[in-house]
């Protein structure tokens, strides 16, 4: 059965993201959610398109964890939802957290995550890539995983060469980025799995067949992590902070509850009744016990 009413977030930062929008709203209107609300702090004339194309029926100029709370406890104009979606950074994260005893949510997502897991490859194309991560949030998180010195020294010097001048990218690089050397591959793939990070990158087909705790895995250089943000198809609101361990990303599924409808006849209670009785008394729970009984007569 699908949710009554659903609340879709959708972060500023230096700039909004329809993306992200599309990538909550459309899996929510799939599943047969009848109403679909949007939270923006600063929505532009790309979001509102993207709000049209998704589906969503009305759409609020508010961010941050005010926006999370409204649509969590609802308020004289904006309606309480049954779950919220979508990615923030740390203050969407941790509001989100604190109204999950009152209010459904997907999963943390966000600050963004990027683990790179490889030996070799283009040192440019790794630098873009991890620098892709960092200009999203100062507090997003960009790391290198290798087994060569070598290669992490000159990955190291793209980065530098590369980074931008202004925006969140230099912060988040200073703050949460790293390169970190490991002494064989497979030591390099055990940390990747214990990190259970959002996006990993995994250098060649054997890295990734045992990459096991990831949001997305993107495999060789050509599967350029932000390919999957706009147009490999899968959904990109994805775990991070390690909920990668027990979960995937966003999917129709988020967007259904499962109920359970059951029935019995006379036959049927009569059937099972002893087996309800035991059951029920080994934990010694005699009302139960006699809930069936006054029933079945034994």
């Amino acid at each position: 059965m699908p949710l009554a009413r659903v609340g879709c977030y959708v972060p500023a930062g230096r700039y909004p993201l329809p993306s992200s929008l599309l990538m909550t709203a459309i899996p929510a209107r799939t599943a047969g959610v009848p109403e679909v609300i949007v939270c923006c702090p600063r929505p532009d004339a790309a979001v509102f398109a993207a709000a049209i194309e998704a589906g969503a029926d009305r759409l609020f100029r508010i961010g941050g964890a005010h926006a999370i709370a409204a649509m969590a406890y609802g308020t004289r104009t904006v309606p309480r939802v049954d779950k919220i979606v979508g990615p923030g950074n740390r203050w969407v994260s941790a509001a989100k957290s604190l109204v999950s005893s009152d209010c459904g949510i997907d999963f943390y997502a966000g600050p963004t995550e990027i683990l790179i897991v490889t030996a070799s490859g283009s040192p440019s194309w790794i630098a873009a890539d991890l620098l892709a991560q960092a200009e999203h949030d100062p507090d997003a998180r960009a790391v290198l995983i290798t087994t060569s010195v070598r290669f992490a020294t000159r990955v190291a010097g793209e980065i530098a060469r590369q980074m931008p001048a202004t925006g969140p990218a230099r912060q988040s690089i200073a703050r949460h980025g790293g390169i970190i050397v490991c002494k064989s591959m497979n030591d390099a793939i055990a940390l990747a799995n214990d990190a259970a990070a959002e996006h990993v990158v995994a250098g060649n087909e054997s890295i990734a067949r045992r990459v096991v705790n990831a949001g997305a895995v993107f495999v060789g250089g050509w599967t350029a992590q932000v390919a999957g943000d706009y147009a490999i198809g899968s959904n990109h609101v994805l775990p991070t902070a390690g909920a990668a361990r027990f979960r995937g990303g966003l999917n129709a599924a988020d967007f259904v509850k499962l109920i359970s409808v059951q029935r019995l006849t006379k036959r049927g209670l009569h059937s099972i009744g002893r087996t309800v009785t035991t059951l029920a008394r080994s934990e010694g729970l005699e009302a139960h016990a006699r809930s069936i009984e006054t029933r079945t007569g034994n």
